[in-house]
Formats: structure tokens, C-alpha cells, sequence
């Protein structure tokens, strides 16, 4: 449903900017996403938007900020307590999955340049590398969580990248998610000896 008719109210204006640039990324990919194309989605005059967003790349950070907010709910609604190296497997398949459910507000997050002055795009990318930190260091104390963090991180991204740009199997959600478990389990276990846990239960 187009958004061009959509009423707003005083304070709203950046509200409904957003709200239009992630339809037309979701339509047109990024490169479609511009500050004037998204005044025409909301309806509202070509310089409008530029009362909350200096440039493109302001309102792209915006636009990312919000998706490292659903990230976060997406994986705390996934596992919102994880404390064994299979709670930490699961995240890794909820990980992939937002990835492939939002694959337009993903590639802005991740693979669109973002204003590097934006400090909610900065606090929103702090608070995703906080959060995947503090989860393993719970499910493995005394190892060496930095390191260990950003392993998992990057080969959790790498296969989220994957799956989207069709170089891994995607036909089915079970089917991508064996490929994720199987893989973060061969990482923990080559990283980190106690990630093999007997009570492991295998999917």
C-alpha cells in the first residue's frame, strides 16, 4: 500500500520519511532510495525530509539504526536467555533468518555506507557487538570472549551474506538452517573444547 496518502501530525514528518524509504528499499533496492523519491512516497514537499536528514546518507543511518533495533527483539525473541553453546547455535540460525526475512534493511545496514557522524547509527551498531559479546562470554566464561565474538560474528555474517546472495541452499528454512547450525558448531568446536557439550542436543 503506498504510503503517499498517509496522513501525519506535527512530529511525524521523520517518522513517515522512514517509513517510506524502507517501502521503496523494499520495492527498488537502494538504488531508488533518495531524499526526494522518498518526500513523493510520503507526500510531502521536496524539501521537507531535510528537516530531519541532512543528506542520503543521514537518512540511510536512520534507517539502519532502526534495523539494529529489530535485530536486537529478533534475537532476544529467538533465545532471550541463552547460556549453552546451543542456545548460541540457535541465535546464529535466528541471525541468518532476519537476514533472509529483511533482506533489503539487512544490505542498508551492513552493506550501505552510513553517515559516520550518525551517533544512533553508531550506538545501535555498539549496542548489536555489546550484546553478541555479553552472550558469549555467559555461554563460555573464562575464554577469550573478544576474540571468540568476533569469530562467530563474522562467519554468522558471512553465511547470512551468503544465503542472500544465493551462493548457499535457501530452498528451504530447514534446509539453510542445518547448514548454519552445522557450521557454527564446527567453530565452536575447533575454538573452544567445552562447545561439544555430551547434552548437546543434535537438529
Amino acid at each position: 500500500m503506498s504510503l503517499a496518502n498517509d496522513p501525519y501530525h506535527h512530529g511525524d514528518l521523520r517518522a513517515a520519511c522512514l517509513r517510506s524509504a524502507r517501502k521503496l528499499l523494499e520495492e527498488d533496492g537502494s538504488a531508488a532510495l533518495s531524499l526526494r523519491a522518498v518526500a513523493r512516497r510520503a507526500g510531502v514537499s521536496a524539501t521537507a525530509p531535510y528537516r530531519h536528514f541532512a543528506d542520503r546518507d543521514a537518512l540511510v543511518s536512520a534507517v539502519a539504526a532502526q534495523g539494529y533495533g529489530e535485530l536486537a527483539a529478533h534475537l532476544t525473541a529467538a533465545h532471550p536467555s541463552p547460556r549453552t553453546p546451543e542456545d548460541l547455535v540457535e541465535l546464529a540460525v535466528a541471525y541468518v533468518r532476519f537476514a533472509l526475512e529483511r533482506p533489503a534493511i539487512f544490505r542498508v545496514m551492513f552493506a550501505e555506507p552510513c553517515d559516520p557522524a550518525s551517533e544512533e547509527r553508531a550506538a545501535a551498531s555498539a549496542a548489536t557487538w555489546a550484546y553478541v559479546h555479553d552472550v558469549v562470554r555467559g555461554v563460555f566464561p573464562g575464554s577469550d570472549a573478544q576474540t571468540l565474538s568476533t569469530a562467530l560474528w563474522a562467519i554468522v555474517h558471512g553465511l547470512a551474506f551468503l544465503h542472500l546472495d544465493g551462493k548457499l541452499d535457501t530452498s528451504t528454512p530447514a534446509t539453510t538452517a542445518k547448514q548454519v547450525r552445522a557450521t557454527v558448531r564446527a567453530l565452536l568446536s575447533t575454538n573452544v573444547p567445552s562447545a561439544t557439550s555430551p547434552n548437546a542436543t543434535a537438529r
